[in-house]
């Protein structure tokens, strides 16, 4: 008897070192929710400060499941009463949850006609068969694409290409490679730095543009964004390559082996069939209707109208879908967006960031440069917790209210809230290429926070010394 206690003893002590960050967690909050609400801050913005804290210890390290700090932040926000249980579920399925959702099923079905080879090869005869020009391939197709096409919508497109490569190079594709993991992160990081490049970029471009116009600030066309922004864009694609390369070198310096397979794939699928001219038809509607008709109908729901139609005309089996599409992700993205949505509702977003700035402006006094720094540096550290859109909502009329020019400041912030390198959480992009389980949350980090840093001093010499002539 005294042996089978000392095991059980011995058991629970080995699960609590093992937990010890969700045990760390869990009483941290007790200890928060206690404690008497800020001043400025309303209990509900108190209590989803909370949350946050606990789901970021908890997906920093490791120590459950993505899913289930997925389950338990819908859970957190109905015990703890930031919401009722019908305005979690609202603020969960929305169309952007429906994106993800789409385009994860829709990068199953191209994967299951096999063109995701033949696009695949297609780049290939562009960059050539070396790691480091693929990569750099990679990051400069994906920043184009998505400067004008909007950054989700490139991710699921090319999502499939890195795949297939990672699959004819021989390795494990349900375990991460330094290759799998540089090509993954070359398609994140271009997506995310190209979004700045245009007005369509990104929604966070539009909100600012309209703050500046309402606020009687400046006016910016379309061609004057792509002046300031582009230069910084075009500078941040070699810089994100390196970064890249040197933290995640992998093994095979040179993709002969994988090319080869991919053209010997390729040659024995022969010329396309009805089928997969029929998948390509699908998707170009789909992606035609993201560029002219997300703004009236949606991005998610255009994605599922994509995958509606591959499934009614037979070009894939549900249990297809089913087997290979990543539902936690899913689960993940859906809870924080509910997340976000309740950091800005609540009131807590708006606190952070008001206390964040007065803090240090009464630190590092009133100057310009101090200000400039302090409105990117909250911006790009924001971003990584809510959604871009969201953080240069709530920033965007507190920067531009700081002093100095409304124009740098105001596009600085813009740019500065797609410097999303950081979490898993940080945009649908960072979503979707962990969806593969071929990156972790750490390997966010080891690339993330060296090319925010370069970012933050790239941008800082972009709007100190050329922005002012374009004045």
């Amino acid at each position: 008897m005294p042996l089978l206690s000392n095991k059980v003893i011995a058991e629970v002590l080995y699960w609590v070192t093992r937990k010890k960050w969700l045990v760390i967690s869990f009483l941290l909050s007790i200890i928060l929710f206690y404690l008497p609400s800020p001043e400025g801050l309303q209990p509900e913005g108190h209590r989803t400060l909370i949350i946050v804290l606990t789901v970021l210890i908890l997906i920093i390290s490791e120590s459950i499941p993505l899913p289930a700090v997925a389950i338990l932040i819908l859970i957190m926000e109905v015990i703890l009463g930031v919401d009722t249980a019908d305005g979690v579920a609202s603020s969960f399925m929305n169309d952007a949850v429906f994106f993800i959702m789409g385009s994860l099923m829709l990068a199953v079905s191209i994967v299951h006609q096999g063109l995701d080879k033949r696009l695949a090869l297609g780049i290939i005869n562009i960059t050539g068969n070396k790691t480091w020009r693929i990569s750099l391939g990679f990051v400069a197709i994906s920043a184009f694409l998505s400067s004008f096409i909007g950054e989700h919508t490139v991710a699921a497109m090319m999502l499939p290409v890195a795949l297939s490569l990672i699959r004819n190079a021989g390795l494990e594709t349900n375990k991460a490679t330094p290759l799998s993991t540089l090509l993954l992160f070359s398609i994140a990081y271009g997506c995310a730095m190209g979004s700045i490049g245009t007005p369509s970029g990104g929604g966070r471009n539009v909100i600012m543009i309209g703050y500046l116009s309402d606020f009687g600030l400046a006016n910016i066309s379309y061609l004057k964004w792509m002046v300031f922004a582009y230069p910084m864009l075009l500078l941040e694609i070699p810089l994100a390559v390196l970064v890249l390369w040197f933290t995640f070198t992998p093994k095979q310096k040179i993709m002969d082996s994988a090319v080869r397979k991919l053209k010997v794939h390729v040659a024995k699928s022969g010329k396309l069939t009805g089928n997969q001219i029929m998948a390509i038809f699908v998707f170009l509607l789909v992606f035609l209707g993201w560029v002219f008709l997300s703004h009236k109908i949606g991005l998610g729901i255009i994605a599922l109208t994509g995958v509606f139609f591959y499934l009614a005309f037979g070009l894939i089996e549900w249990k297809e879908i089913n087997r290979n599409t990543n539902w936690g992700v899913i689960l993940l993205f859906g809870a924080a967006i509910s997340l976000g949505i309740q950091m800005k509702e609540t009131g807590a977003a708006l606190w952070v960031a008001e206390k964040a700035l007065i803090t240090l402006e009464l630190i590092f006094q009133d100057v310009t440069i101090v200000r400039w720094f302090i409105s990117v540096v909250l911006t790009g550290i924001l971003t990584n917790l809510l959604s871009n859109a969201a953080t240069v909502a709530v920033l965007g009329p507190i920067v531009l209210d700081m002093g100095g020019d409304p124009l740098i400041i105001g596009i600085s912030t813009s740019i500065a809230s797609a410097f999303s390198y950081l979490t898993i959480v940080a945009s649908p992009t960072c979503m979707i290429i962990h969806s593969t389980g071929l990156v972790t949350s750490s390997d966010y980090l080891k690339a993330g926070w060296k090319l925010f840093l370069i970012s933050i001093v790239l941008l800082f010499l972009v709007s100190y010394f050329y922005w002012p002539l374009l004045r």
